[in-house]
């Protein structure tokens, strides 16, 4: 995001030459000159927005699967298509963010995302039949894909290492609040105007963000001449489609199918491709010379392990309350408000934290909580009282604020300006590949294991209970990662 002169886009991608019209495009030195200090706040709110659109098409469409399912009359095994198909694309759409933005810069691949966000979403309202449907959740997620990493971006370049804590609480503040927001802003509007509106909820932020940016973000930097990396994108790109088939074929194939097995191993094969693909290619998608450094390592495993356990337990609580406990639907979401307090109330204080104390050790604070929140729930089992479940999901809560702004901030930190792009890809790749994994894996190994102990009181309760004991054990794996992550002092952008 240097202040440089306008980028000319090339011919075959007119999209983009288009957005270079838009007006008030200014340089960075005349908006830091015309805003001082607060620029770079009013970057980071503008990119909050975009990113809360993108979260908003994630986190609001769940609680219209009933009501299309009845709408078009398909099953439920059906519908699942729309979700699949958008966790997909935007998985796949993180990868070729990093080379977009040195290719078109900043702005125009903000202002385009934000777009293509907003044509899906109003397509997606009007669409007629369940695969145009499809097609417009795909074509969502795949701009919320290129939102996702954009933010942890901004704040490594715009930020000193002095507060890159505090801005990453405030950003992930709008970010974490938005999926306990979602689902009742989309039941009550799916209530009052049909399943359709679902689709229109992160419209007003695309629209706003979208403004917003026209003002505030500034002209892009020169482009960077190098090629797309067509092979390294196809061979993640399957590597990735069959890695989520594989999983959700858990739940409707089961893990001993030749179809799960055939996923998984030709998934397998295409990431093994893909590395011997960027090894010898000069310029890959992905640069396997992150990988050299430790703390980005044990990072990026310690994103996985965090992506799986939010994901998972964002689906096994409130179905554990319902199933186990007997809680109402409405019961059981009243139940987990507390811990949503906890979470917005933690970020702020978790992000000036990360400041004056090492974001490693607050990292490895806030994993160990959340897993001991799981631990709670494993231990206590169907005996859980209402106040030590709210306790716990507190605890859970807490540790998750902590997570939140000192894992990027301690994976990224001291790497090199050009390192950024991609490094916040992988994170933010790793984050979602985790989430989708977690969803189903859990689900399948509930299901399994009350096949073993059955469906009455007492076995429904050792099944939960050792889904709880799963979720633990993979955080205190993240938790030796971290603890392995280095110490390094913060080196200042002109430094790296």
């Amino acid at each position: 995001m240097a202040p440089t002169q306008p980028l000319h886009c090339p011919t075959e991608f007119p999209l983009l030459s288009y957005v270079s019209l838009l007006p008030r495009a200014q340089t960075l030195e005349a908006l830091s000159q015309r805003y001082g200090q607060r620029y770079k706040w009013l970057v980071l709110l503008v990119i909050g927005l975009g990113t809360v659109a993108g979260v908003l098409c994630t986190s609001s469409f769940n609680v219209a699967v009933p009501a299309m399912t009845r709408h078009f009359g398909l099953g439920q095994a059906q519908v699942q298509w729309a979700m699949t198909g958008f966790m997909a694309a935007m998985t796949v759409a993180m990868l070729p963010t990093s080379w977009l933005l040195d290719r078109f810069g900043f702005r125009r691949v903000f202002l385009l995302s934000l777009a293509t966000l907003a044509v899906a979403s109003v397509a997606g309202f009007f669409a007629p039949t369940f695969p145009l449907v499809v097609c417009a959740r795909v074509v969502q997620g795949a701009a919320a894909g290129v939102l996702q990493p954009m933010g942890i971006l901004a704040l490594m370049r715009l930020f000193s290492p002095e507060t890159q804590g505090r801005a990453s609480g405030i950003l992930t503040l709008s970010i974490a609040s938005t999926p306990a927001i979602a689902p009742a802003l989309g039941g009550v509007l799916l209530d009052a105007f049909g399943w359709e509106t679902i689709f229109l909820l992160g419209l007003p932020f695309c629209l706003v963000a979208a403004v917003a940016a026209l003002y505030l973000l500034p002209l892009p930097r020169p482009a960077v001449a190098k090629r797309f990396d067509w092979f390294g994108v196809s061979w993640l790109t399957l590597a990735t489609i069959l890695l989520i088939e594989g999983v959700s074929s858990l739940q409707h194939s089961g893990l001993a199918s030749a179809w799960t097995w055939g996923q998984f191993g030709f998934a397998t094969l295409a990431l093994l491709l893909f590395v011997r693909h960027a090894r010898r290619h000069a310029a890959p998608i992905i640069n396997l010379q992150l990988f050299g450094r430790r703390t980005f390592t044990m990072g990026t495993i310690v994103s996985f392990a965090y992506g799986f356990g939010l994901y998972a337990s964002t689906y096994l609580i409130p179905v554990f309350l319902q199933n186990a406990l007997a809680y109402s639907a409405s019961a059981a979401g009243m139940a987990l408000v507390p811990s949503g307090i906890a979470l917005v109330l933690t970020l702020p204080v978790a992000g000036r934290m990360a400041d004056r104390y090492s974001p490693k050790w607050i990292t490895l604070a806030g994993l160990l909580l959340f897993g001991a929140s799981f631990l709670i729930f494993a231990v206590l089992g169907g005996g859980i009282e209402h106040k030590e479940m709210i306790a716990s999901t507190v605890i859970g809560r807490i540790g998750l604020g902590l997570i939140l702004p000192a894992l990027g901030i301690a994976t990224m930190r001291n790497l090199a300006a050009h390192q950024l792009g991609q490094s916040s890809v992988v994170i933010s790749y790793a984050r979602q590949i985790g989430g989708v994994m977690g969803i189903a894996i859990i689900a399948v190994f509930i299901q399994w294991r009350e096949l073993v102990y059955g469906q009455d009181a007492p076995g429904l309760y050792t099944a939960y209970a050792q889904g709880f004991l799963l979720l633990t054990g993979i955080l205190l794996l993240a938790s030796v990662a971290a603890a392995l992550m280095k110490n390094e002092p913060a080196k200042a952008m002109s430094e790296r």
